[in-house]
This record gives C-alpha cells, sequence and structure tokens, in this order.
C-alpha cells in the first residue's frame, strides 16, 4: 500500500503534518498577535452601497478614496489571464512592478522570469516582490537568471531566528503594475495551477482583473508600500505615478490592508458592504473561516431580505483544513437562508463579493481571520452596474457547476467529519 493511503484513525499523513505545523505555530510568541483589538461591534445598516454615502464612508475609512475614469476588464482562468499580464510586461516602456505570494518553477513561471529578464536587459525597471512562504518552490536558478539580467527581486518577511514570528505574516498580495498605467489583480499566483480554463482537476478556477485609469496609481502604491519595507527604497517619479487621464466610466478604489499598519482593512470594508447591501450578496470564497462578527452580519443581512449566495470549494481543494474548519461554521449560516454552493469540477480559487448587483471587491483577500487579521492583502473595489453585471454572469455561470449544500444535508455529516472539525477548530486564527 502506497503511502498515499495510509491514514490515522481517518486522518491523512498531510492533515497530521498540517496540524503540527499549526501547532508549532501557534507556540511562536507573537504569531496570533495583531496590533490593535480589532472591530468587536456589528455594523448598523445606516445607508445601502447605492447610497453616496457609502462610498464616501469605504473612501475614509478603509482608503484610499474611490476615484472615476477608470476601466476593469475581468480575466477569466489562466487562459486569459497569463497572455494578458504576459504582453502588458512585453509593452512596458519604464517600469514593472510585480508582487505575488505564489512564484513557483515549472511552464509559466519559466515564461514570466524570460520576459521580465528580456525587459530588464533593455534598461527597463523591473522589480518582483516575492513572498518568502509562497515563492518556496521557485529553483534558485530562475531567480539567478533574473538577478543577472538586472531584475530586482527581493522575498519578503524572509524567517530569521530572532523574529521566528514572521512566518506567520504573509505577504499575501498579488499585484502587477507596468508603467504605471495598467494594472493587474486577483487571485492567480504565477504557478502551472492556473493555467488551462479550469479544464481539469489540475486546472484551477480563478479570476484576475486588469485595471486603467486614476485607480492605477493606488495600486502602484499598494506596492510601493512593501517594497520600500523590504528594501527602504522609494520608488517614486513619473516611471512610477505618470499622469493618469480618465478611460472609463468605472469608479474604483485598490485597498490594502497590513496588521503593521493597525487596522483590519480587509475585514471593515467586507462588513461595511455587508452592511450596506439591501438586495443580494454573492460571495466566492475559497477559503470562508468567518467569524462571529461576519457570521452575525451575514445572518443580519438575510433576516432584513437580502439574498445571500456562497460559492466554496468541494471535494478538490489544495488545503483540506481549511474544509473541515469552513464547514463547522456553516450551520447558522444555512440555518438564517444563505444559499451554499460547493463548485464540483476542481479548486475554485475566485475572491469575490458582489453587493446589489452594483458594489464588487476583487483581489487577494480570503474570507478568514488569516487575511482579516495576518496577512498583508490588496482589494480592487468597483463601484459600476455593468462590471457588476459581467460578474454576477460568472458567478451563476460557476453556480451551475456546483452543488448546494442545504441544511439538512449539513446535518447529517458523518462522525469522522464532525471530529475533523472538532479537531482543527483551536487552529481557526492561523487558517
Amino acid at each position: 500500500m502506497g503511502s498515499r493511503n495510509i491514514m490515522f484513525f481517518g486522518i491523512s499523513p498531510t492533515t497530521l503534518l498540517n496540524l503540527l505545523l499549526l501547532g508549532l505555530i501557534a507556540l511562536v510568541p507573537g504569531c496570533t498577535s495583531f496590533h490593535g483589538r480589532g472591530i468587536q461591534y456589528k455594523l448598523d445598516p445606516q445607508y445601502a452601497v447605492s447610497d453616496p454615502q457609502f462610498l464616501r464612508s469605504v473612501g475614509q475609512l478603509v482608503g484610499p478614496p474611490v476615484v472615476e475614469g477608470n476601466r476593469v476588464t475581468g480575466l477569466l482562468n489562466g487562459d486569459q489571464i497569463f497572455p494578458a499580464m504576459l504582453d502588458a510586461i512585453r509593452a512596458a516602456q519604464k517600469s514593472v512592478n510585480l508582487e505575488t505570494y505564489i512564484y513557483w518553477s515549472g511552464r509559466i513561471g519559466q515564461e514570466f522570469a524570460e520576459v521580465l529578464a528580456e525587459r530588464a536587459r533593455a534598461g527597463i525597471e523591473v522589480h518582483v516582490l516575492l513572498d518568502w512562504i509562497g515563492s518556496r518552490r521557485i529553483e534558485s536558478s530562475l531567480l539567478d537568471m533574473m538577478k543577472a539580467s538586472g531584475v530586482q527581486v527581493e522575498k519578503h518577511n524572509p524567517l530569521v531566528w530572532y523574529n521566528l514570528a514572521r512566518i506567520n505574516h504573509r505577504d499575501h498580495r498579488k499585484l502587477l503594475v507596468v508603467d504605471g498605467t495598467v494594472g493587474f489583480i486577483g487571485g492567480a499566483g504565477i504557478a502551472d495551477i492556473w493555467l488551462g480554463h479550469a479544464d481539469s482537476p489540475k486546472h484551477w478556477r480563478d479570476s484576475q482583473f486588469r485595471l486603467e485609469g486614476p485607480a492605477v496609481a493606488q495600486m502602484q502604491a499598494a506596492f510601493s508600500d512593501n517594497w520600500m519595507k523590504t528594501t527602504a527604497k522609494v520608488l517614486d517619479g513619473s516611471k512610477y505615478f505618470p499622469e493618469l487621464k480618465s478611460v472609463g466610466n468605472h469608479y474604483a478604489q485598490v485597498a490594502k490592508s497590513s496588521p503593521r499598519e493597525g487596522t483590519d482593512s480587509a475585514r471593515l470594508m467586507y462588513l461595511l458592504s455587508i452592511a450596506g447591501a439591501r438586495k443580494s450578496i454573492r460571495l466566492a470564497a475559497p477559503y470562508f473561516i468567518p467569524g462571529k462578527l461576519a457570521t452575525q452580519q451575514l445572518i443580519d443581512a438575510c433576516k432584513r431580505g437580502v439574498h445571500v449566495e456562497l460559492i466554496v470549494p468541494g471535494s478538490k481543494i489544495d488545503t483540506p483544513i481549511v474544509r473541515h474548519a469552513s464547514r463547522s461554521k456553516w450551520g447558522p449560516l444555512l440555518k438564517a437562508g444563505v444559499k451554499i454552493y460547493e463548485y464540483q469540477p476542481t479548486m475554485y480559487h475566485c475572491k469575490m463579493m458582489i453587493v446589489d448587483d452594483l458594489w464588487v471587491s476583487v483581489g487577494s483577500a480570503n474570507f478568514d481571520s488569516r487575511s482579516f487579521r495576518l496577512n498583508d492583502e490588496a482589494n480592487l473595489n468597483v463601484y459600476a452596474t455593468d462590471f457588476a453585471i459581467e460578474q454576477v454572469a460568472m458567478f451563476e455561470n460557476d453556480k451551475r457547476s456546483s452543488r448546494e449544500v442545504t441544511y439538512d444535508r449539513w446535518q447529517n455529516r458523518s462522525l469522522a467529519k464532525r471530529f475533523m472539525e472538532m479537531l482543527v477548530a483551536p487552529f481557526h486564527p492561523h487558517l
């Protein structure tokens, strides 16, 4: 019998190892801490997302301000995502800034490295910022090739013996900004698992978004934030912040969050959005582990007549522990009327919230404590009916490839699943 089939009380060796690692992380001083107490109280639904007050509040409380004159284009799966990003890099004339959590060796990793290196040799300023944890599967030869060509490559938060808590605070942002005029943001990293068109279990379902217009400067500022914190170097001038004119009719905002800034902006943005819902909330979440406050906000939305739907991964998921932790939270939501669907064909990695077919948030932030309290995240928020309707169509299409989980089905889950949910409960803050 192969090692992959060995089980201990119904638990796979991989799951046991992950639980052990989470336990060790929890013992490291500082790994569960963040600056400030965080949001403790519910937000009253004072105004709808359609009310001008909503944009004013989001612009000031979450920041930076929501600006007009943008154009946002959705990209579906690797077949659309990677060609668009690579074409933008090839066309770069002044600067390329890439920040990503995952960068692995493989076909797409090699292609990105070669294109980035070519632009650097052509005299373009190329900066690549990789998370130390997420980029652990990139071969040193790729890094050496890029550096030899003039690409400035840095690792964010590398582990050091005198600050072991760093292992739990990660740069989860996924940003590409070219010439300060075009940006990309979403859930996709640089790895072969995102290739294809979600056409097999090996090819993940995900979305990325191309941004043009004044909000690109906010995305550039988000990249510059962690580049400066990592290297102490400031990226400034027209190569990075050119004059940006209106190119479309989308209102947009690129909001970043980090535990080092003393806020949980990603969490606040989600809570404000839920409080502003009057008709519908559609939430796509690969890692959905809501706390008590977020759960209550969603339940309250249902009580005031909001139709709430959620798509999460099914059995094909990269981190089974997260699935167990997520399922343990579904009971009160299902009982309140939240519709939950499990995506069947492959790993579902889309991160999106659509409120009242008007307000859309996409980016790197998951709906869990890790994104809300521990990670550096960045989301693109778009206020535009036409863009929202496009994303609703994508959501509905994904729903057709999903299976609904009813309250009765959830109640009748096996004892083994209940045991796993109980086993992972202490580790929810790290998931």
